[in-house]
């Protein structure tokens, strides 16, 4: 959309100085995380009430204007990069917690409340808000719910799914639904929040969300310890489970550990060098689980599972040893990666690994691969990282090569191509790899109903 006429039209709907068209400001809202498309929105609008994005929406779909909402802008599958014209729907202005219950533990958020917003307003009320990640500073809680945000914790909090008792969209046609009205049990027939719950924006806009708080851990402890190869984390993780309830199970690579070291702001966890670590927690709520833990830990150096470890001893201990985990993707980013997010059962991980790693040290033998990920749940993250003489496009022409190898594998054990950072653009083409085609024909009749003059994020999940 290049109409002056129309941008003139759109600013009469907003608040004067919400509607931005110079290029700084195109570029930076017309993109995520993700560096394989080109910004290119014509404008971009920031709402500040319901009533406006209905009335966005209302006009998109009489001048036919496609809309591409952005959030913390913190995605890794291009699900909010504008790359065509598209007016970005930024959210950056309704970022207010609107209400508080105490008794349903629930806090009433609009789109724009950042991860880290919600959590921190959890912890004053003597809450907790559990879903995190790295990009909890900077992801908002629509954008979470846009793509069903995962993170550190899933393996005892699950996803984000799991934490919205509630929600107000706008749908593509610019109706507003109140979805489930915060209630616990209803057995009212469809239950529609669920279906705007991962759908990235492309059946209409999340504009207010009621979310579930839970009681703060007790004395959260971590431990990172060293095992002798891949093999070997799948046993410690259930001589764990069997004796500890975890809230968090982490692994990564030994060259994982070494680009973050290498930034020299955290140290080592113990001087022996290892080839896997893993990265757990739980909560010692008394002596008693401490010591199981240890005696746990124990029980798995004389297995040979382990060959060194560490026990967080205060809370900046804790801290550290997270670091060595969260840091990662920062860290790499330097490197340009190629990212795949991919999952499986969890008894599946051992015997999938060995093929994915396989088939990238066969086509990638001159590449630097880290992986690291969200063991405990089955999710796995394999990166491939650019050399600094190669051009990106050659780069990512290369991996894009081997990608069809990858996600046969991934639907050979009935997998998932993006276990946690959404389908977008990177994993759209992908996408039959992880649904059947009746489940594709039948998402895009949903997507029909919601958005039937096809504005809502086009291109995104599915091509428009």
């Amino acid at each position: 959309m290049t109409d002056p006429a129309l941008i003139d039209e759109l600013k009469t709907l907003v608040e004067p100085g919400k509607v931005l068209t110079d290029a700084d400001s195109l570029n930076a809202y017309g993109k995520d995380w993700t560096k394989h498309f080109a910004p290119a929105p014509s404008a971009i609008v920031f709402p500040k009430s319901i009533e406006q994005v209905q009335a966005i929406v209302r006009w998109a779909n009489e001048r036919k204007v496609a809309l591409v909402p952005s959030g913390g802008r913190t995605g890794l599958s291009a699900a909010a990069v504008a790359a065509n014209g598209e007016v970005v729907v930024s959210f950056d202005y309704m970022n207010q917690i609107l209400e508080f219950n105490e008794m349903d533990r629930t806090a009433v958020c609009q789109p724009g409340v950042v991860t880290a917003q919600l959590q921190q307003f959890a912890e004053d009320k003597g809450l907790y808000y559990p879903v995190d990640f790295a990009s909890a500073g900077s992801s908002q809680i629509g954008g979470n719910i846009g793509t069903n945000a995962g993170g550190i914790k899933v393996i005892r909090y699950g996803m984000t799914r799991n934490w919205v008792a509630g929600m107000k969209v706008v749908t593509g046609k610019g109706d507003v639904l109140e979805l489930n009205k915060d209630l616990i049990k209803n057995a009212t027939g469809y239950d529609l929040r669920q279906l705007f719950i991962g759908a990235e924006g492309t059946l209409g806009f999340v504009v207010e969300a009621t979310m579930r708080l839970e009681r703060q851990p007790t004395n959260l402890t971590a431990l990172v310890l060293g095992t002798p190869d891949f093999d070997s984390i799948m046993p410690v993780l259930h001589a764990f489970q069997d004796k500890l309830d975890l809230t968090a199970f982490e692994f990564f690579s030994d060259k994982a550990l070494a680009k973050v070291l290498a930034r020299g702001d955290v140290p080592a966890p113990f001087e022996t060098d290892c080839p896997f670590y893993a990265l757990l927690e739980f909560e010692a709520t008394t002596d008693e689980r401490a010591d199981q833990a240890l005696a746990t830990f124990e029980h798995c150096v004389e297995q040979g599972w382990v060959l060194d470890g560490v026990m967080s001893q205060s809370e900046q201990q804790l801290q550290n040893l997270w670091k060595l985990r969260e840091y990662i993707s920062e860290t790499i980013s330097h490197w340009t990666p190629y990212k795949n997010d991919i999952s499986v059962t969890i008894a599946k991980v051992p015997a999938f690994l060995k093929e994915i790693d396989a088939i990238v040290g066969e086509h990638y033998p001159d590449f630097e691969i880290v992986w690291f990920g969200h063991i405990g749940d089955g999710n796995l993250h394999l990166n491939i990282l650019k050399p600094d003489a190669m051009d990106k496009d050659e780069f990512f022409g290369k991996c894009a090569t081997v990608n069809k190898w990858v996600f046969e594998t991934v639907q050979k054990y009935n997998g998932s191509i993006s276990a946690e950072h959404g389908v977008g653009m990177t994993k759209r083409d992908y996408l039959e790899y992880s649904r059947s085609p009746a489940e594709i024909e039948y998402m895009k009749a949903v997507k029909a109903v919601f958005d039937p003059n096809g504005i809502m994020n086009p291109g995104k999940i599915f091509a428009a």
